[in-house]
Parts: C-alpha cells; structure tokens; sequence
C-alpha cells in the first residue's frame, strides 16, 4: 500500500510539472486571488493543503465539506492553473493510508 501511495505521489509531481503548461496552454489560469474566489463561490471549497514544487511553483489543494476537490499549482507571479479537480475527497481515508498515522 505504501509503495503505490509514494509511486502515485511521484507520479504526481512529475504529472504537475507538465500539467502547469498544459494547463497555461488551455486557458485554465487565471490570478490566484481571482481563482480561489471562485473556487469559494461556486464550489465552496477552502485550502486544505499546500506544497513547494520548486522554488517557483506552490501546489495547494483546496477541498469542500461535500467532498468536491481542486489541485492548483501558483507560481511566483501569483498566476494559478488548475491542475486537476474532483469529487469524493475523504481526508481521514488519505491520513490512515498514510505511514505512522
């Protein structure tokens, strides 16, 4: 269980990396500010987490009590791309697959 969680987590980063151009590429963009306003409007989502990539990239994911769910990643120029979004976010299932939670 542990070796999936840590290869689909690097999966992840590398899947994030290339999906911030893509991302830039489809229009998906937008100020942070701007973004996470809609993402409370719409969808009533909140910062749950947040990442360094580099040292010019944050990831920050950002989760509803109904379970809606959104990965941005924010660059240094305060530009967000929405990286991918979902629904069924279970935080307590994600902690106890966790190792030593």
């Amino acid at each position: 269980m542990t070796r999936r969680l840590l290869a689909g987590t690097c999966f992840a980063v590398f899947a994030i990396c290339g999906g911030v151009a893509q991302a830039v590429a489809g229009g998906q963009c937008a100020a942070r500010a701007d973004v996470i306003k809609a993402l409370g409007e719409k969808f009533h989502e909140s910062e749950a987490a947040r990442g360094l990539v580099n040292p010019n990239v944050i990831l920050e994911i950002f989760v509803s009590e109904k379970g809606t769910w959104t990965i941005l990643a924010t660059d240094t120029h305060g530009l967000s791309c929405i990286i991918t979004a979902g629904d069924g976010w279970d935080g307590a299932m994600m902690a106890a697959a966790l190792p030593g939670t």
